[in-house]
């Protein structure tokens, strides 16, 4: 669900927040109504700005799957 909240504080400033965006394209929803409150002093991105939205396309099989300890195909942190 895509949400967008403002707080208001008694000083006039405008907190902006937005959730349910997935990706980039909050700055395009958000770029009118940020224009019609004035300047922006500060912007801090979310984990929802740098994820990606995943659509699966085919399912899972066995050969999909690491059986064992090979773990090979991984970085390791």
């Amino acid at each position: 669900m895509e949400t967008l909240e403002f707080i208001i504080y008694p000083d006039g400033r405008v907190e902006e927040r937005v959730t349910g965006i997935i990706g980039a394209s909050c700055a395009e929803v958000t770029a009118k109504i940020e224009a019609k409150l004035g300047v922006v002093v500060h912007t801090e991105l979310t984990s929802e700005n740098f994820a990606k939205q995943h659509s699966v396309s085919q399912s899972a099989t066995q050969s999909d799957y690491v059986s064992g300890d090979d773990i090979s195909g991984f970085s390791q942190w």
